[in-house]
């Protein structure tokens, strides 16, 4: 039922809707600063999700020296507790470990144990971003498989 796509800034179109979304989340629900919102868009890959062929929610990333940083995820109210927010951080995990580095990102507070779900682990202390306290969080998943196997037992 749902859909993602990812598209560049210049499909100013798909842009625009976005950007939309973000507007009304970040901005009016919680207070950000519209300028905010306008930082590091031509160096990131975006990605729109879309419900019943409605768009409802969009994330983005973009390469840093750290590895690749997911940002601005955003789903819009009348669409949350759907299981949607996974459909969007699955295909942006997919796209972004094609990019074979470090996976990170700042999270809200209130979402730590979602991204904590997926095999985001927290590093370092709180800080607050745009008035909200957030958190550096890193992927993990990967390797704490590859840290297992050598131990794994195969027993026959």
């Amino acid at each position: 039922m749902s859909k993602v796509i990812s598209f560049e800034v210049h499909n100013h179109e798909l842009h625009e809707i976005a950007m939309k979304i973000r507007s009304q989340v970040f901005v009016e629900e919680q207070g950000v600063p519209a300028d905010l919102e306008l930082d590091h868009e031509e160096d990131s890959v975006h990605f729109l999700l879309y419900f019943r062929k409605k768009p409802v929610g969009t994330a983005r990333f973009r390469e840093t020296e750290n590895g690749v940083k997911l940002e601005r995820f955003a789903i819009l109210s009348n669409f949350r507790g759907l299981g949607l927010g996974n459909d969007l951080i699955r295909f942006v995990l997919t796209k972004a470990r094609e990019k074979r580095r470090p996976i990170y990102l700042n999270a809200q507070v209130q979402v730590v144990d979602y991204y904590t779900k997926w095999g985001f682990i927290k590093e370092g202390d709180a800080f607050f971003e745009a008035g909200i306290q957030h958190f550096k969080m890193v992927y993990h998943s990967f390797d704490l498989v590859n840290k297992a196997l050598p131990k794994a037992i195969c027993r026959r």
